[in-house]
């Protein structure tokens, strides 16, 4: 009988608690706890987070094992977040990774969250391709927008990254002007679809070679919101469609013409994108339309795989442990972990 290589993967960078396990490329269990108490203060309180943590991930861990129907011992590895993310919730998810992974005397694997992103493309259902090498990603998250070249599985060069806010950041702060609730980005993808997205100009950033720029776009909307509202107290509500479609459109221009610049600029006409705002739908769809107006190859992953999950943690453990790419137990967890 051969020896299955079960790993038992742990993501907690933010606010979503999530263990998986994992079997030659096919995730068996992806199992979240989501934490709803950041929705009252606009926002993730870290403190708040890292005490969820510690509620959810006991309780998280045993139902993606129940899951599988598998039994700790059956465990060969334990991959976990090292970073980038929250230092209270990364401490979380750490601890319990390298004191598990001590108890069954198994190797210890540190994840790096945004090649997790990038190598949930890898994940055996995650879409109906998988990138050949190199390929360019569009990393979009709520704390980070990248442009990275990826050589091979663990090989990767950031070409260009956000200089100030996020796209996700920039999502979330236009919807907190909006008076949306948090998260907004989902919020301004759902109105988006029924709103004129050449209703409203915005500007954008000039910012050289293939780095991003949303705090001056954020502070564009933000002057023009106060102008009109001044003018007309029921400005937004008469006009929040239209709006959102006018905010996400300038956004998402802002994403494709560096995605295109870098695909010019290398040659490379791969594209894939990861992270939790690449479920964005217009993202998406721009993306396919690069297919007939670029001769790109498009790479899309599963909803289920863009936002923060363990199953993309479990990818990078299984590709580690086959190196044999383990982790000491002494290894800190870092709030800012390049690839």
């Amino acid at each position: 009988m051969s020896v299955k290589n079960y790993i038992l993967a742990i993501e907690s960078s933010c606010d979503d608690t999530g263990a998986a396990v994992i079997l030659e490329n096919k995730i068996l269990s992806n199992v979240i706890a989501s934490q709803k108490v950041h929705e009252q203060y606009g926002g993730v309180v870290p403190e708040l987070a890292s005490r969820a943590h510690q509620q959810n991930i006991v309780p998280v861990v045993d139902q993606a094992l129940k899951k599988v129907n598998i039994t700790k011992e059956e465990l060969k590895a334990i991959a976990y977040t090292r970073g980038p993310g929250l230092m209270g919730s990364l401490l979380v998810g750490g601890s319990f990774a390298k004191s598990f992974s001590q108890s069954l005397d198994i190797p210890l694997i540190e994840v790096n969250h945004m090649q997790g992103h990038i190598l949930a493309n890898f994940i055996e259902d995650a879409n109906e391709m998988k990138p050949t090498f190199p390929f360019l990603c569009l990393t979009v998250s709520g704390g980070h927008t990248q442009i990275v070249k990826i050589n091979d599985y663990l090989d990767m060069e950031i070409l260009g990254e956000t200089i100030d806010d996020a796209a996700g950041e920039a999502f979330d702060k236009a919807g907190k002007i909006l008076n949306l609730p948090y998260p907004a980005g989902p919020i301004i993808d759902k109105k988006s679809k029924i709103g004129d997205p050449t209703k409203f100009k915005f500007s954008k950033p000039k910012v050289e070679g293939l780095n991003f720029s949303f705090s001056g776009l954020k502070t564009s909307i933000l002057y023009f919101i106060q102008k009109e509202v001044k003018n007309n107290p029921n400005f937004i509500e008469e006009n929040i469609d239209d709006l959102c479609a006018s905010i996400q459109r300038t956004i998402v221009d802002i994403l494709m013409a560096k995605i295109k610049q870098a695909s010019d600029e290398t040659g490379i006409k791969q594209i894939a994108i990861a992270g939790g705002v690449s479920a964005n739908s217009e993202i998406r769809a721009r993306l396919k339309e690069g297919e007939n107006q670029y001769g790109w190859t498009t790479y899309i992953p599963k909803f289920e795989y863009t936002t923060d999950n363990a199953a993309m943690i479990a990818i990078v453990g299984q590709l580690k442990y086959e190196r044999e790419l383990f982790a000491e137990r002494t290894a800190k967890s870092v709030a800012k972990y390049h690839i």
